[in-house]
């Protein structure tokens, strides 16, 4: 898992050097970055981290459980103010669902599978897992749409 996400983090920067490569990045393509791109490095990120995190191999049910819901407030404070925050950058009501309360889902199942590890360690991880499989999938999803968005882009540039 933790590959996974590292891997995915990495092509997103090469997505992102592409786009700038095609030239004249406007406020228009910054602001696009920050609403778009940002979340999708975030959630990839949140997955490498909460993997890494529950690799530590002296972990207690309580440590564990303490990180994991750690980690996922911190996410469903993220994502809460992509929901209640600006929204200006969004382009159709389908992107704050799958930039922003998708992944507020997602870190909602985290932390109530960390809650879980205290009482039934198998159940707990199996939930956590679930939030952490949902932000991956999430955040491949965002990647694709993301290229799709810089390739015709490119191809109007060229035209």
């Amino acid at each position: 898992m933790t590959q996974a996400a590292a891997a995915l983090i990495g092509l997103l920067f090469v997505v992102i050097t592409l786009a700038a490569e095609r030239g004249g990045a406007e406020q228009e393509d910054n602001a696009k970055i920050r609403v778009y791109l940002t979340p999708t490095v975030v959630y990839f990120a949140s997955v490498l981290v909460v993997a890494a995190v529950l690799t530590f191999p002296n972990h207690t049910r309580l440590t564990a459980a303490v990180c994991v819901c750690l980690l996922g407030i911190g996410g469903l404070v993220y994502s809460g103010c992509r929901i209640i925050g600006d929204k200006r950058g969004y382009e159709e009501l389908r992107d704050i669902v799958v930039y922003a309360i998708f992944p507020f889902a997602g870190y909602a199942l985290l932390v109530l599978g960390g809650a879980l590890v205290l009482r039934d360690p198998k159940s707990g991880l199996t939930v956590a897992a679930v939030g952490i499989l949902s932000l991956l999938t999430i955040g491949i999803r965002n990647s694709w749409a993301i290229a799709i968005a810089v390739a015709v882009s490119a191809r109007r540039g060229r035209q």
